[in-house]
């Protein structure tokens, strides 16, 4: 399972939808990002649906969009990968 998780401006919680398939997570992913890219007189809505809770719907003013991430939750030991960046120190 893929989580894909939105960070909004004026918001201090992401929000987030997953979907079982990185190909479906990474196209989104990649809208979202061309639409980041416009310039802010362009006001899209874009609807983003979740594979785990399947009554799930949200929609975002993309303009209002200020980070996006993906991330894979793994069943191995209880968890999921920390999102985000960090730095392995060995």
């Amino acid at each position: 399972m893929y989580s894909l998780e939105l960070g909004l401006r004026y918001s201090p919680f992401p929000i987030s939808i997953q979907k079982k398939e990185f190909e479906d997570v990474k196209r989104i992913y990649d809208e979202i990002k061309h639409y980041m890219n416009e310039t802010l007189e362009t006001s899209n809505l874009i609807e983003l649906s979740c594979d785990k809770v399947q009554d799930k719907l949200i929609t975002v003013r993309t303009k209002e969009i200020i980070s996006v991430q993906i991330y894979e939750k793994s069943s191995v030991a209880g968890g999921a990968k920390r999102p985000g960046f960090s730095l392995n120190v060995d």
